[in-house]
């Protein structure tokens, strides 16, 4: 769920496993993260969703050899689910890019650094209409992603699009 500063809702809560948000458009192919998830968290029920869910994340940068990022437990879980269209589209363009990010609060050089998020994974055409890796080493945490967009690549298999300057 992403989080707005105004109001203030939203953030890392647990509520994706809540068939409401998953099945939203922009979270479609998260439910077999979810089922992995519900694996640990069957074998340890004292961790809350909020905290495996970041937990998860965490655990992936590591694996895929990014930054250590401290875990910090304490979250709590609601089962309140917010309204579709929170997530950016990418077929809409820079100017609703930075309307969905702006109501979270981050810069236009902040945006710029959560879209690099795009280094890692890849995209499915069934989930999202785009398919392929945006980066050669999609299991790989580095700064590809940025270095593409920079040198305007066309060989960016998922994004259909012009890579424009933000900042």
């Amino acid at each position: 769920m992403m989080f707005n500063r105004k109001p203030v809702d939203g953030g890392p809560n647990g509520s994706i496993r809540m068939a409401e948000e998953y099945t939203q458009a922009a979270n479609l192919g998260l439910k077999s993260a979810i089922d992995i998830c519900e694996e640990v968290k069957s074998n340890h029920p004292k961790i809350t969703y909020a905290d495996l869910y970041q937990l998860a994340g965490v655990v992936d940068v590591a694996f895929c050899r990014g930054p250590t990022i401290e875990f910090i437990p304490g979250r709590q879980d609601s089962i309140v689910c917010f309204r579709e269209g929170r997530l950016p589209d990418a077929k809409q363009g820079l100017q609703h890019l930075r309307d969905v990010f702006y109501r979270m609060g981050p810069s236009d050089k902040d945006t710029v650094a959560l879209s690099g998020a795009h280094t890692l994974g890849r995209a499915h055409r069934e989930r999202s209409g785009f398919d392929g890796s945006c980066t050669r080493e999609p299991l790989l945490f580095d700064n590809s992603y940025f270095l593409e967009l920079r040198q305007k690549k066309k060989h960016m298999a998922c994004w259909n699009f012009q890579p424009t300057r933000l900042y």
